[in-house]
């Protein structure tokens, strides 16, 4: 129903109109269909049905950064793949949506950062690559925006260095209009954690007046389980009665005779 043509590096994508919305949808993706939307300046938005098969195999030659054109009907619709939905748990492609565009503008968009080389730091010096960027903003006309901007790494051979955009190599067909002062890629130490076990003891339990009128309810702290204590049970512990007589008892006053 739907297929996908290719000549030279131009990838065509038919597509049909979609009358289905709503809950209804689901039927859609159990027929391997996936609910998809067009939207653009000047162009009405419209709802389609892609085959997904079909897309994966184009998206896998495009990616986000290609131009991909809609056959609809009688109409080649020059597109961006702008936005995938999909599935939280299981991955699965829910929805798509396409962003019209003119081959003969500008536009602006986001490309993925891909190193390429080998740095001497982190080969030979143990350093830890980082990537400080995975995408920069471009602009081009659509058919000259690149699937990637490389950065070779190679140029990095000492800890601490680094590649900003100012480094990238400049190209005749688009602008990075990303920051130049933006860093993309460094080489840090690398940073052993500790392996000290912790000696520190914890501090005695301090039983405060809080606490015994808590033992009092029925809620007394028990010791820890193989500390070699006997478990506290019962009420709180009370004062020796008799103890407790003579400390109350007031001190004899001698009498005059």
């Amino acid at each position: 129903m739907k297929k996908l043509t290719k000549s030279s590096d131009k990838q065509v994508l038919k597509v049909e109109k979609r009358v289905l919305l709503g809950k209804k949808i689901n039927k859609l993706r159990k027929q391997g269909i996936v609910p998809s939307n067009i939207f653009g300046p000047e162009f009405k938005s419209t709802s389609i049905s892609v085959d997904k098969k079909e897309f994966i195999k184009i998206y896998r030659v495009v990616r986000e950064t290609g131009v991909v054109y809609l056959s609809l009907g009688k109409e080649e619709i020059p597109c961006l793949i702008k936005h995938l939905q999909k599935h939280p748990v299981t991955d699965v492609l829910l929805h798509i949506d396409f962003r019209k565009i003119d081959l003969t503008k500008k536009i602006e968009t986001d490309v993925p950062v891909k190193t390429i080389g080998v740095s001497e730091a982190v080969t030979q010096k143990g350093g830890v690559l980082l990537l400080q960027s995975e995408n920069l903003l471009v602009e081009a006309l659509p058919q000259d925006i690149p699937h990637t901007i490389d950065i070779d790494i190679s140029s990095i051979k000492e800890l601490g260095q680094e590649i900003k955009v100012s480094d990238i190599v400049k190209s005749s067909k688009y602008l990075i209009k990303t920051s130049p002062e933006k860093v993309v890629v460094s080489v840090v130490a690398h940073k052993e954690e500790s392996i000290t076990p912790d000696t520190a003891t914890a501090a005695p339990e301090v039983l405060t007046e809080a606490a015994v009128k808590e033992g009092e309810e029925g809620v007394i702290p028990t010791p820890e389980a193989g500390k070699g204590q006997a478990p506290v049970t019962g009420k709180a512990p009370t004062t020796d009665k008799t103890t407790a007589t003579k400390q109350a008892k007031p001190e004899a006053v001698p009498t005059k005779k």
